[in-house]
């Protein structure tokens, strides 16, 4: 089995335990919290994310191409280099925008969020920046190494440890208000992550080739060309994922106001933000965990192959990583959009948010595909492109929802309509931007059975719905529909051979019966 193949088992295994594992973190907050809370929550987290994506300053994805190219020559001495270089930048970066945050955070609450109860969890949340920063550093260089195991453990700490930690503190500090309770959910999952740190740096202790404290300063001066070459996909990442969380840290301001002008009260325009991104949301992306762990693969695999001009194999394991997104993507919007309602009943205690679901989710095959594209474009030097059609996309998705969620008639539902129109639009672009670079051949009879399949097993489940609509409620009942319509979904795929069995010989339980 291939490196490609085996970190990006590894990866999806680690990646549907901690998905659960967050999910459930998700349901826990909302329970916990409210649809106000989660409202409050979901305004800060984006602001932090803004400011952790300049912190790291694309350094992961840089730093698991470079370590991947000098790795296939064996070049220990340019691989200490980029880790001396890294922690050098995002540790300096932690340090101005850690106080930057804390003081700022005011202003924002008051004036931009229109809510002052967001300065409580945005404080709580700050202390977090440099652990991330440093976590960021060590997953690149695993991830180069292709070496999936350690990051993915590391995942599944994190969420292990927030899990424990998230209803102590909430339920704790719920009595002194929920801005307070927010802020504990918050500062949970700051020992998370320095949990997650903590093994990371353990493994890469025991595992490490080099010392990288030695000559530190040496190797950093030494490091300029290393620093350039390094930026060269660092500074276009950058640009593309902080346009996305500019986007998202503009998304809560946008919606609010616009909603202030449709004549929805701020506190109602915190529930229901809540609701879209703190219910909805989560459940939407829940089934993420395969593209992320394809994407987070596949930027080594395909750096490697390039840098050998192996043509062929970068288009192999593009349509590879392709492939798996969409029959896996298929089924999820085909669950989610039909079984809509029982699951956010069963998962949050109340249907609201369930149209959301309703109208996103048959969108969201192209949120399955746009990662595995953004990360081959990466790995082919094409950050800046990928950065621009992201500008694109979140410019798209902004107006979208300015011109829509201000109406009356669309109100919350023109941020759902808007947010993925945003996606639908990238997706399109990191598609045409890479025709230009490689072969791809494009098999449309596959898409056109896929459909199909997702059609009759969704046509299935809504039958199944309507007969045992009253008993849906029990979640062996809900479970049952569920498991029904993914297995008529799996059968379908099985007899338009969208799945062969040479396909369900990589994964290791089933090889093993097959």
């Amino acid at each position: 089995m291939s490196k490609f193949l085996r970190g990006t088992i590894i990866l999806l295994a680690a990646g549907f335990v901690t998905r659960v594992l967050g999910f459930i973190n998700r349901v826990v907050i909302a329970r916990s919290l409210g649809e106000t809370g989660v409202g409050l929550h979901q305004m800060a987290f984006p602001t932090l994310m803004l400011v952790i994506t300049v912190t790291q300053l694309g350094l992961p994805v840089a730093i698991s191409k470079c370590i991947a190219e000098a790795d296939a020559v064996g070049d220990k001495v340019k691989i200490k280099k980029i880790l001396v270089i890294s922690l050098t930048v995002t540790i300096s970066l932690s340090a101005i925008f850690t106080p930057g945050l804390i003081f700022l955070a005011p202003f924002l609450a008051e004036k931009l969020f229109t809510d002052a109860r967001v300065y409580y969890p945005l404080v709580a949340i700050t202390p977090i920046i440099p652990i991330v920063a440093i976590s960021a550093v060590l997953r690149g260089y695993f991830q180069g190494k292709q070496n999936m195991k350690p990051f993915a453990i590391s995942q599944v700490i994190e969420q292990s440890v927030r899990i424990m930690l998230i209803a102590v503190f909430a339920n704790w500090l719920l009595p002194y208000g929920v801005e307070y309770a927010a802020a504990g959910v918050m500062f949970a999952s700051i020992l998370g992550e320095f949990a997650s740190l903590l093994y990371m740096f353990t493994m890469f202790k025991l595992k490490k080739q080099i010392r990288v404290r030695k000559n530190f300063f040496k190797a950093a001066k030494a490091g300029k060309d290393t620093f350039y070459e390094l930026m060269r996909v660092a500074i276009p990442t950058t640009w593309s994922r902080l346009i996305g969380n500019l986007s998202w840290f503009l998304e809560p301001i946008v919606v609010s106001h616009c909603l202030a002008i449709a004549g929805v009260a701020s506190h109602i325009a915190t529930q229901q933000y809540g609701s879209l991104t703190g219910f909805a949301m989560p459940l939407l992306m829940l089934p993420s965990f395969v593209t992320v762990s394809l994407s987070t693969a596949l930027v080594p695999a395909i750096s490697e192959a390039n840098s050998r001009k192996n043509y062929r194999l970068v288009e192999h394991r593009l349509q590879q990583a392709l492939r798996f997104s969409l029959l896996t993507g298929g089924v999820s919007v085909v669950i989610l959009y039909v079984f809509a309602e029982p699951l956010m009943q069963l998962m949050y205690g109340t249907g609201n948010g369930s149209q959301f679901i309703k109208i996103m989710a048959p969108f969201f095959i192209f949120q399955a595909c746009q990662a595995p594209l953004q990360a081959a474009l990466q790995a082919l030097d094409l950050a800046k492109a990928a950065m621009i059609n992201s500008i694109i996309g979140a410019a798209l998705k902004l107006c979208v929802i300015f011109v829509l969620a201000s109406r009356p008639e669309f109100g919350i539902n023109g941020a759902a309509i808007g947010i993925m129109a945003g996606t639908v639009l990238v997706t399109f672009l990191h598609f045409a931007t890479l025709l230009k670079k490689i072969q791809f051949t494009l098999y449309i009879h596959e898409w056109a059975k896929l459909l199909a399949v997702s059609v009759v097993s969704g046509a299935f489940g809504q039958q199944w719905l309507s007969r045992f609509l009253e008993e849906v409620e029990s979640p062996f009942r809900l479970l049952a529909g569920i498991s029904l319509t993914a297995a008529v979904y799996l059968l379908l795929l099985l007899l338009t051979k969208l799945i062969r069995r040479s396909d369900l010989m990589h994964i290791p339980l089933l090889k093993k019966l097959l």
